[in-house]
């Protein structure tokens, strides 16, 4: 039974964590069978989506298996410098799970089924879109064993949901329940888990009915105006707005909308 399984949903691929006798806790293989699975995703043209979730209604994530990452017998020094691959099995696995680091241009949507801590928070922090399920559960309790979150959960936190309640979170490990995620805006929806997959797939196809240079653009737009001022965001959008002006699917989408018809997405 494969740990990562992939399914094709139109444009869209899932992604499903399977290890729910862990609560979905991610291993060193695993990890690594995500990386590769996002990895096709991105390079693939049929994919405009992807869906991030869990097996079962526990667990999206829980992070990283804590039974079998234990400090490996290289320096932290060592394996730092070394290339990704080899850095991760000398124990630097947090380098597999950090998904800013895949660069991705498509939209990526956590669909989480469970509890969503450490590790796994931080993934679904990184993506696009969270929606959640009602007995999903939110937290980085990594200070609770001496650690901290080491793929910009802490970032990503302050930039999600005002910081009192980040900076709450955070120093104390608490998690909180799906009620309060939304309350704060950490998601979007929250469905019932028979719905939880159908609404991610209906929010996936309804992202690749937009153009996808569009859709790219968005969404790098979106990611470069936290480390942008407001004047240099408002000049990146007139960038992004130039280079799609003159684009193919630019004009087929005047042309269908002139024409009351669906457009034929070319992707240039």
């Amino acid at each position: 039974m494969s740990q990562i399984e992939i399914e094709e949903h139109g444009h869209a691929m899932v992604i499903r964590i399977n290890r729910p006798e862990a609560l979905n806790a991610l291993d060193v293989e695993s990890m690594k069978g995500l990386r590769d699975a996002l990895r096709e995703m991105e390079a693939s043209d049929n994919y405009r989506v992807g869906i991030l979730t869990g097996t079962g209604t526990r667990s999206f994530c829980v992070g990283a298996d804590l039974k079998k990452t234990f400090p490996p017998t290289a320096s932290f020094a060592s394996a730092y410098f070394q290339g990704r691959d080899t850095s991760v099995d000398n124990g630097l696995y947090i380098r597999a799970i950090a998904l800013d680091s895949l660069q991705l241009t498509k939209p990526l949507i956590a669909a989480v089924n469970g509890h969503c801590l450490g590790g796994g928070m931080e993934m679904a922090l990184a993506c696009d879109l969270r929606i959640a399920a009602p007995t999903a559960t939110f937290g980085l309790p990594e200070p609770r064993v001496g650690s901290i979150p080491g793929i910009g959960g802490t970032s990503l936190l302050l930039r999600a949901i005002p910081a009192a309640v980040a900076n709450k979170m955070l120093l104390t490990g608490d998690r909180i329940d799906v009620q309060e995620a939304y309350r704060v805006g950490l998601v979007s929806d929250v469905v019932e888990h028979d719905q939880l997959l159908p609404t991610a797939l209906a929010l996936a196809d309804r992202i690749s009915s937009c153009g996808p240079l569009a859709v790219k653009a968005v969404k790098a737009i979106a990611r470069q105006s936290a480390e942008l001022t407001l004047t240099q965001s408002i000049r990146q959008e007139e960038m992004y707005w130039g280079m799609l002006r003159d684009t193919t699917d630019r004009i087929e989408g005047r042309s269908a909308f002139a024409q009351k018809r669906t457009p034929s997405w070319v992707g240039a």
